[in-house]
């Protein structure tokens, strides 16, 4: 069983920056491709970005590209999304996510866990 726990969200005005991390525990970390995904409310839950295994490639929504950047440290287990030039429509519910795969998956469904989630607030 793998456990996820995010942190890091807040409020933060438009152009700011925040960085989210996600911990993992319960399982050997390097096994799982890891995602980020966001809820906003009224809204399905949309992939944001993913990571390989080792870290050596990743994948964005395009409306984040140049903005947002995934990264992980297998050392420390954990999973990071650096968020900069934000905007009031990057406000949501952030969760990360582990698929137990090689492949990039972009779809929720194919994530075998997820965390609680930390909320991103942004003004305008």
């Amino acid at each position: 069983q793998v456990q996820l726990v995010e942190s890091g969200g807040g409020l933060v005005q438009a152009g700011g920056s925040l960085r989210l991390s996600c911990a993992a525990s319960g399982t050997t970390f390097n096994w799982y491709v890891m995602g980020w995904f966001r809820q906003a409310p009224g809204k399905e839950r949309e992939f944001i970005a993913v990571i390989s295994r080792t870290g050596d490639n990743t994948h964005y929504q395009d409306s984040v590209k140049g903005r947002f950047t995934i990264s992980r440290d297998n050392a420390r287990n954990t999973v990071h999304l650096e968020m900069s030039s934000l905007k009031p429509e990057d406000t949501a519910v952030y969760y990360c996510a582990a698929n137990h795969d090689v492949v990039l998956h972009t779809a929720a469904p194919e994530y075998d866990y997820w965390g609680q989630g930390t909320r991103v607030t942004v003004s305008s």
